[in-house]
């Protein structure tokens, strides 16, 4: 899946003929050593974790970390924060498998659609190299695949930037991967749908610049247009003009995942604590969710478009490039990155959401905060959110803080209307249950979470900062659901 948002988001990728990248085992991240005072914020760290919602009045609010990997059923998860401009520290913990080795800062583990802003890089190099350009119609530069055109383009062209700010109009939320035991499709396969890809057809459903829409399908058709102006493999590529000059030593796009990365490779699991089926998917969608990373790494990334916008370390993109990737347009999108915070302190951030991980970055723009959080289950996204709040309380952020929601009680009746499955894009859904007199919510691949009622038709997490409202007809039927996130408003007929 892929996205940057758990309720919400979707997003995975695929290779079709892995291309080995010449790379050597990395070596283990030398850590630096932690202060007593440091020593000491990890601890409230791991011991104040909270949703990011709660409800007025609960004083049972925080968790402690080791507890909530237990009543989650998350196997592990990675931390690394980011402070006055350094990696302050990166923690392991639980296990990389179970029965297997713990999670160090070593671990990797697929980073969902976080592949997106890091695959964006080499695009916009490209761009500053004239091999690329931001505002021509893509298919002027698409050379093994052409964007087919459609009415509903209304005779506009969709160009890169459009792709890469979700604004082009283009189709397909996210992407499942593959299993181990079945053949995987190749590039071209999956941008027009043919088995045996197993997602739909990326095709235009809206005309550039009419809405913002999430679309792993955009960047998918960016990474063809990369490969064909290049003329090199994506995986190489990525490793050879962004992963290795910027330091990101233990993260690759090579998929499967090559010998030389294997023992450092987290197992992926479900919400139940089963295994997924076939191990970690395969994704030939590699700028939409092929990555495979550390939270250091990712703030490693995060330090060098800080440092490039300074003009301090400009190792992939210039100044100009790294502001105009990070100025936020439709939607609060820049270039492949999420824009958030006030309009004196932004943020960067994303989300990434595979088969079996969730994981999560922010890091502002002018102070030198992050961190990033990864984790190897369906149900990690709550724990990721729990995390960055603990976080963001403990350094102080002026964002990520939770919510204080009142609640009312809703008869049994009234809750048995809205049980049933509510679809919010193709391939991902919202089923909503009633379980011991609770209403519960479950997105596709992911965790259920429990939803409390602020009035008789809209409730709310308290897991993530969200909202749902249930619409019903004139006769007083419940026809659909409209999911509130991160400034959007996702509608999702009831199937």
């Amino acid at each position: 899946m892929s996205a940057s948002h758990h309720l919400a988001c979707v997003v995975l990728a695929c290779i079709a003929a892995p291309f080995a990248v010449a790379q050597t085992t990395p070596a283990p991240y030398s850590e630096p050593a932690v202060s007593p005072e440091v020593a000491q914020r990890i601890q409230r760290v791991e011991n104040g974790l909270v949703g990011g919602v709660i409800i007025k009045g609960d004083t049972r609010a925080t968790h402690k970390l080791a507890d909530r990997l237990k009543e989650l059923n998350v196997p592990g998860v990675s931390v690394a924060v980011l402070h006055n401009g350094k990696i302050e520290w990166a923690r392991g913990y639980g296990v990389a498998s179970v029965g297997g080795p713990a999670v160090t800062a070593d671990t990797m583990f697929q980073a969902g659609s976080i592949s997106k802003p890091v695959a964006a890089l080499a695009a916009l190099r490209l761009v500053e190299q004239g091999k690329l350009s931001l505002d021509t119609d893509i298919n002027t530069e698409l050379k093994s695949w052409k964007l087919p055109s459609d009415p509903v383009q209304s005779g506009k062209p969709v160009t890169l930037r459009e792709l890469l700010t979700h604004t082009g109009g283009t189709t397909v939320h996210g992407f499942p991967g593959y299993a181990s035991t079945v053949t995987v499709p190749t590039l071209v396969q999956v941008l027009n749908g043919e088995k045996p890809a197993n997602t739909p057809a990326i095709r235009s459903e809206a005309a550039p610049m009419a809405r913002w829409n999430y679309s792993g399908g955009g960047f998918t058709i960016m990474q063809q247009a990369v490969i064909d102006v290049s003329g090199e493999p994506f995986a190489k590529l990525l490793h050879d003009t962004v992963l290795a000059p910027i330091g990101m030593t233990h993260s690759t796009y090579e998929q499967p995942l090559g010998k030389e990365f294997a023992a450092y490779a987290a197992t992926p699991y479900r919400g139940d604590g089963k295994p997924v089926d076939g191990g970690a998917h395969t994704y030939p969608e590699l700028a939409a969710a092929g990555l495979w990373t550390t939270p250091t790494d990712i703030l490693i990334y995060a330090m060098e478009v800080k440092n490039s916008l300074d003009g301090k370390a400009n190792h992939v993109l210039s100044v100009d490039m790294t502001k105009q990737m990070l100025t936020a347009g439709m939607g609060g999108w820049g270039l492949g990155i999420q824009i958030g915070g006030a309009a004196d302190n932004p943020y960067f951030a994303h989300g990434g959401v595979n088969e079996g991980f969730i994981n999560n970055f922010v890091a502002y723009e002018k102070n030198g905060e992050g961190a990033a959080v990864m984790t190897n289950s369906d149900n990690g996204g709550v724990i990721g959110d729990e995390i960055l709040h603990s976080i963001a309380a403990e350094y102080g952020w002026p964002d990520w803080h939770p919510t204080v929601r009142a609640t009312v009680p809703v008869d049994a009746k009234t809750l048995a209307q809205y049980p049933g499955t509510y679809a919010l894009a193709p391939n991902f859904d919202l089923v909503v249950t009633v379980e011991n007199g609770q209403l519960m919510t479950q997105a596709t691949g992911q965790g259920k979470i429990a939803l409390f009622a602020e009035s008789e038709t809209k409730f709310f997490p308290i897991v993530i900062d969200a909202e749902i409202d249930f619409v019903k007809d004139a006769s007083g039927k419940v026809t659909q659901l409209v999911l509130h996130q991160n400034g959007h408003d996702m509608p999702a007929p009831r199937k």
